[in-house]
């Protein structure tokens, strides 16, 4: 895998959404939050919408990228997701995290040149989503 350096605008995305996260953290409703930045430099935040039905819960990623593409700020260029602990565990830490299998299909659709923040060998890296989803499923034309 490719693994590339974090950017100055990079430490800053990662900045955005661990400030959302902190401010908002819900148990059960909020633990995820993402910020995505676009061609123009503007950045989108979004939660993670938690449900008691899992299967209508929706990932911050798919809500941030649905802010941008309403603002037709459609250039995603790079993205972040960070999880806040639960309350009962011991790191207290806000750490980045991968986004799940659903979101690298919808980055994949909808940001195919996009960078995503992933942790990797014990630091931060930028990947392409393209790495992070090799052999995505296309549709015949």
């Amino acid at each position: 895998m490719m693994l590339e350096p974090l950017a100055p605008e990079d430490e800053a995305l990662i900045a955005a959404a661990r400030d959302l996260i902190r401010r908002l953290y819900r148990e059960n409703r909020h633990h995820i939050a993402a910020a995505l930045r676009t061609r123009s430099g503007r950045i989108h935040l979004a939660l993670h919408l938690d449900t008691y039905v899992g299967r209508a819960s929706v990932c911050a990623e798919a809500v941030a990228v649905g802010q941008a593409m309403a603002e037709d700020d459609r250039e995603i260029v790079a993205i972040v997701s960070v999880r806040h602990p639960r309350p009962r565990e011991s790191n207290r830490e806000i750490q980045v995290v991968s986004p799940c299998g659903i979101c690298r299909e919808l980055l994949a659709d909808f940001a195919p040149d996009c960078r995503v923040i992933v942790p990797a060998n014990g630091t931060l890296a930028r990947v392409s989503i393209a790495e992070l989803l090799p052999s995505k499923y296309v549709r015949a034309t």
